[in-house]
């Protein structure tokens, strides 16, 4: 099986990045299954409905998200209606939604799971993902040995702890939550593929795929201001995933592509 797992796609310009390389991208890696980080979506901070659907249209098969899954309001009432959304399955018992979601390939399945770390989200106050995390591992390995795990958390320490928790237990362990793509994709001892972050997708000449100049000005006057998209060196980034039939990795690839392309108009882009 070959996962490709597509780092956080931000704002319109990640969108047309994913539009314009991933139908050709899935071809040349002969994929079976795409999984894509949706944090960012819409305009940066979280994924509306209309984008979600777009999206799943281009041939992406589930979302993961992390601290902004529901701040867009309509995704509150349809992710509960939508299995090929995942929020973080340490959010409390009553949320809207599931923090894993288990598919069909070709004859066989694979399990996204997906988790927020605790550091540095003020607006969120989660279960801790590293006691949960086994138990919930031994939950889906029931169905399936083929188990990907998206930890979606700021600090680079937490990241690599739970990848050494979950070695050996899972196919991969991927990291997201600071859009910026590391150099550790590595197979781990006990055969479990990792990387600290999966990086993102859409402007590179930007701060996290946003309008330098506005998010510049935030941090100066700590004065909030709507972001903006930027558009300059457009990126897909990710992992390209090879595992066997017992669900261990066999490779893990990471990908930069390069976006040439970009819309005419770019400046209605809020």
């Amino acid at each position: 099986m070959r996962v490709l797992f597509i780092g956080e796609i931000v704002s319109k310009a990640g969108v047309f990045t994913v539009k314009k390389l991933l139908p050709k991208l899935k071809v040349e890696k002969n994929l079976d299954f795409v999984v894509a980080n949706g944090n960012g979506v819409t305009g940066g901070f979280g994924m509306g409905m209309n984008h979600s659907l777009y999206l799943k249209k281009l041939g992406i098969d589930a979302f993961t998200s992390g601290e902004c899954v529901f701040y867009k309001k309509d995704m509150v009432g349809f992710i509960p209606k939508a299995s090929f959304l995942i929020r973080p399955a340490n959010y409390p018992p009553g949320s809207p939604g599931r923090g894993w979601g288990i598919y069909n390939v070709g004859e066989q399945k694979i399990a996204i799971i997906n988790l927020l770390g605790q550091s540095g989200y003020q607006r969120v106050h989660l279960s801790n993902p590293f006691s949960y995390v086994t138990e919930l591992i031994k939950r889906v390995k029931e169905t399936t040995p083929h188990i990907v795990i998206n930890f979606h958390a700021t600090t680079t320490a937490e990241r690599q702890t739970l990848s050494y928790i979950v070695d050996g237990q899972v196919s991969a362990m991927i990291g997201t939550g600071t859009k910026a793509i590391t150099a550790d994709a590595s197979i781990m001892k006990k055969g479990t593929a990792m990387i600290t972050d999966a990086g993102r997708c859409g402007s590179l000449h930007s701060v996290g795929g946003l309008e330098m100049d506005v998010e510049i000005k935030k941090f100066l006057t700590q004065i909030p201001e709507r972001s903006r998209d930027a558009w300059d060196q457009l990126e897909m980034q990710g992992v390209v995933l090879d595992l066997d039939d017992q669900g261990n990795a066999r490779s893990i690839e990471t990908l930069r592509i390069p976006c040439m392309e970009k819309p005419d108009d770019t400046t209605n882009n809020r």
